[in-house]
């Protein structure tokens, strides 16, 4: 695991700032802050270096390009038997990142072993991609699926 980064407050205005607007020039960054223009560039380096900004996206919304239903899936996992070779988990990880509707894997506690966050078109699609590719999996026991019905708060920023 990563280790924690020290951050001072100009740090942390910066981060909310690029999180606001990843694509806002040094210039404008640099008024938002109170630097300079190369004091803020420095700032921005430094906090890449450091991995605290991982890298810069465009937040596509599903609905906008086709895919109009999002769906949460808590996959259960057989236990480890020694008719695999490789652990079920390690199984069902690598696999997980071959599949374009999975856009979130976690690995829970507690009853379930993943979580997933699955984007398609419908329902038709996600009817496809659960009898075909993850009911398939010989690593996944059981699955519960629940469908969002409004997205009441939904931000990629963290609270810094």
């Amino acid at each position: 695991m990563e280790t924690e980064v020290q951050l001072d407050t100009i740090d942390r205005r910066i981060l909310r700032a690029l999180q606001a607007d990843g694509r806002m020039t040094y210039d404008v960054l640099a008024v938002e802050v109170s630097l300079s223009p190369s004091a803020a560039l420095r700032r921005v380096k430094r906090l890449e270096e450091a991995k605290v900004i991982a890298g810069y996206v465009a937040l596509v919304p599903p609905e906008r390009v086709g895919l109009g239903l999002t769906a949460y899936l808590n996959v259960r996992l057989e236990k480890h038997s020694e008719v695999h070779k490789r652990n079920p988990m390690d199984l069902f990880k690598a696999s997980v990142q071959t599949w374009p509707e999975v856009v979130e894997c976690a690995a829970l506690t507690g009853e379930m072993d993943y979580l997933l966050r699955v984007v398609v078109e419908d329902m038709a699609h996600y009817s496809r991609f659960i009898m075909d590719t993850l009911l398939k999996h010989p690593s996944v026991e059981d699955c519960k699926t629940s469908f969002v019905l409004d997205r009441v708060k939904n931000t990629t920023a963290v609270p810094v």
